[in-house]
């Protein structure tokens, strides 16, 4: 079962986030038909929004990471509330970049230079969006400047997506570790040397290893202390009812053309590629 481990550590001066997301990015790429590419940026956003969502603490509360490059992609969309409830959509799911030389995906190179926005939407609060530039294309590096830059929290993120020969997602997961306020220098520079000697995040995952075994590594000798895990999945929540109220705003001529054709008119989610087929009757 896909889930995320958070834990205290270094005398409650930082907190961490570790997830598996490996059921989810095999869902979401089955749902939208990616490509290897769009499939590990996608499942790279998506693996840390379900974590930035287990940061909310109301039912209500939702999260938004939406990511506009000039990159063959498009813009990518991850979407997640503090249920571990996410989703998320790829304006051009096939999109493709030439194989890097080093054998990675080329996730950056898919992505182009463009820019990361965060957008938080908290019970009886508006909404707040923060924006910053790429900085790298990979996604994890572009968060951890945001988060940085944008919240001033001072963060280390890892992210990855390992793909099968056949394109199926073989491990999906990542981390988030932040400093919290009143964390010393030395607590952060130790920190610092801890994230930088381990192996990358797929590394991890190639190792088998699960989320706990992730913290406990860049935790070992901080005394990290864990909560109870979280379950993580892919949902939607559309229905018909929301799909028909979204053909309701639209202009009521070109629903009239839809009901003059007298044939059923077909709407699919962007988030979860569900179809809803509508009668002229109902559209009426």
């Amino acid at each position: 079962m896909d889930h995320i481990v958070r834990c205290l550590a270094g005398g409650g001066l930082i907190r961490g986030f570790a997830a598996s997301t490996t059921e989810t990015v095999e869902e979401a790429r089955m749902r939208h038909n990616t490509s290897p590419a769009v499939t590990a940026a996608l499942g790279r956003l998506l693996t840390a929004a379900g974590m930035m969502g287990s940061m909310m603490k109301s039912e209500g509360d939702v999260l938004t990471l939406r990511i506009k490059g000039d990159g063959p992609v498009g813009s990518l969309t991850a979407i997640a509330d503090s249920k571990g409830c996410v989703k998320g959509c790829a304006a051009v799911p096939d999109a493709y970049a030439p194989p890097r030389d080093d054998g990675k995906l080329p996730v950056r190179e898919v992505i182009g230079a463009g820019t990361l926005s965060v957008t938080r939407e908290l019970a009886l609060k508006a909404p707040f969006t923060g924006t910053c530039e790429l900085v790298s294309g990979e996604i994890a590096e572009d968060l951890a400047y945001y988060f940085t830059v944008s919240e001033q929290t001072p963060s280390a993120v890892g992210l990855g997506v390992l793909m099968n020969k056949n394109n199926t997602v073989r491990r999906a997961g990542g981390f988030i570790v932040q400093l919290m306020p009143g964390c010393g220098d030395d607590t952060a520079e130790k920190l610092d040397e801890r994230v930088r000697g381990i192996s990358s995040v797929t590394a991890m995952l190639d190792e088998g290893l699960e989320p706990k075994d992730i913290l406990e590594r860049i935790f070992d000798g901080m005394e990290p202390e864990f909560f109870e895990p979280a379950e993580v999945k892919f949902h939607c929540g559309c229905s018909r009812e929301k799909m028909l109220a979204t053909i309701r705003s639209l202009d009521r001529e070109e629903i009239s053309q839809w009901i003059a054709e007298g044939k059923p008119v077909e709407a699919v989610c962007d988030y979860c590629g569900n179809i809803y087929e509508f009668a002229p009757e109902e559209l009426k």
